[in-house]
């Protein structure tokens, strides 16, 4: 696609690749994959016979899930044999994304860790109706079932995640507020500060894709995850700098050892504590957090 290029086709494409990226982001959990996904829809939508098409966003979104269902079949596999725990690739975001509360709270890293628990068909129905409020026709011919058993799928899906979702979004100056207590107390190396901040049954995931050292197994509970941060920057050799942002629409740290960005930690805040603690490390997930990623429901 050139620039000069001002085909209907094209136009129609760049008009909505933010909520093409953010569809297949919000199935996939990879920015990597949902790129890939959007030069494999650009490919079958440059085919398409234009004549033909009466809603443009609609059969965009079809071939954006179709393409993004088919690259999660496949995902779903290599995750299983990940090294450690597997999480979503973090994205660098607008103040403006924060502020849409539904945006946020559907790209957040506790959710989108609660839809890896989904089959593929079930994911895709789920973001599908509860995130971009598409319609249960429409859902059908995306994902080749029929109707009534997309509404069924919805259902269950939607029980499955309510059981296991957060319990109460934060605001914005809150969840900037908790965290900025534990990153004077991660700078410290107090462990009271610590215990402070987090909750009781905080849960600690890091991933480092076998690429970069890492916990192998969630740690969980105040005491083993504050002492684990506290020893681990004593036994750190170099210096190390934390930075806010806003990521997946939450407040987050990039962190730096010695100057060089070392990973992302995102966190979720329930009742005014850390209830999770998500630290990725892997260098091939950091890619997308030098400039804000460009997203959308509608």
């Amino acid at each position: 696609m050139s620039d000069e290029a001002t085909d209907p086709a094209t136009e129609a494409f760049l008009a909505h690749r933010s909520l093409l990226f953010t569809v297949a982001y919000e199935m996939l959990g990879s920015a990597a994959d949902a790129e890939d996904v959007l030069q494999e829809t650009w490919l079958r939508w440059a085919g398409t016979d234009q004549g033909q098409v009466r809603d443009r966003r609609a059969y965009l979104v079809r071939i954006t899930t179709r393409q993004a269902l088919n690259r999660l079949r496949a995902v779903k596999r290599r995750r299983e044999a990940y090294v450690g725990p597997w999480l979503p690739e973090p994205l660098l975001t607008a103040p403006d994304v924060a502020e849409d509360v539904e945006l946020a709270e559907s790209m957040s890293m506790a959710l989108m860790l609660v839809l890896e628990t989904l089959s593929p068909t079930e994911r895709a129905v789920f973001v599908l109706r509860e995130v971009f409020d598409v319609g249960y026709d429409e859902i059908a011919e995306a994902v080749d079932r029929s109707t009534a058993a997309v509404r069924q799928i919805a259902h269950r899906a939607r029980r499955h995640v309510q059981a296991r979702r957060p319990r109460r979004a934060v605001s914005p100056g809150e969840g900037r507020a908790v965290l900025e207590s534990f990153r004077r107390a991660v700078e410290t190396g107090d462990p009271q500060a610590l215990l402070d901040v987090l909750a009781p049954d905080v849960v600690l995931m890091s991933d480092g894709g076998g690429v970069r050292h890492t916990a192998l197994r969630p740690v969980t509970g105040a005491g083993k995850v504050a002492r684990m941060f506290a020893g681990g920057i004593g036994r750190l050799d170099g210096t190390l700098t934390t930075e806010p942002a806003a990521v997946n629409g939450h407040p987050a740290l990039l962190v730096r050892l010695d100057g060089e960005f070392d990973g992302v930690l995102a966190v979720r805040v329930e009742d005014a504590r850390i209830s999770g603690l998500y630290y990725v490390r892997n260098p091939q997930k950091l890619s997308h957090v030098a400039s804000a990623a460009p997203l959308t429901l509608r």
